[in-house]
């Protein structure tokens, strides 16, 4: 004889949170998030004539994958990205060279933590 089981209850709770991941509702305060690492940014960003610190933005991609969060910064030197020198430091023009400082990921780990949580909010709330 095969094996017999009995499942009783409904999807109501499944389908609800496939309404909410379909609708987008799992995103919602990703752009206050998302302004809130460029405030770090600018807050941590090494500060010579301030141009750095004052170019950090950021953009919102979302694709049938999920959603990307890039954040950017314009301020270039001969079209190399000047944070990226200041974090992984860069040579000099007379043969010495400049140390980096890690300013962009301590500054954005609480950012990717609020992000992360209120993801996880969403996705464990029954509404």
């Amino acid at each position: 004889m095969g094996a017999q089981f009995t499942v009783s209850g409904d999807w109501g709770k499944t389908e609800r949170f496939l309404k909410r991941i379909g609708s987008g509702d799992i995103y919602k305060g990703l752009d206050s998030l998302a302004q809130q690492g460029v405030e770090a940014l600018r807050k941590s960003t090494p500060i010579d004539s301030g141009i750095s610190a004052q170019s950090w933005g950021y953009k919102i991609k979302r694709d049938r994958t999920g959603i990307t969060i890039a954040w950017t910064n314009s301020s270039n030197e001969n079209g190399f990205p000047i944070v990226v020198m200041l974090q992984y430091g860069h040579a000099t023009g007379t043969g010495g060279y400049v140390q980096g400082e890690d300013f962009i990921n301590p500054a954005i780990k609480p950012i990717f933590d609020r992000i992360s949580d209120e993801v996880w909010k969403v996705v464990t709330t029954d509404g």
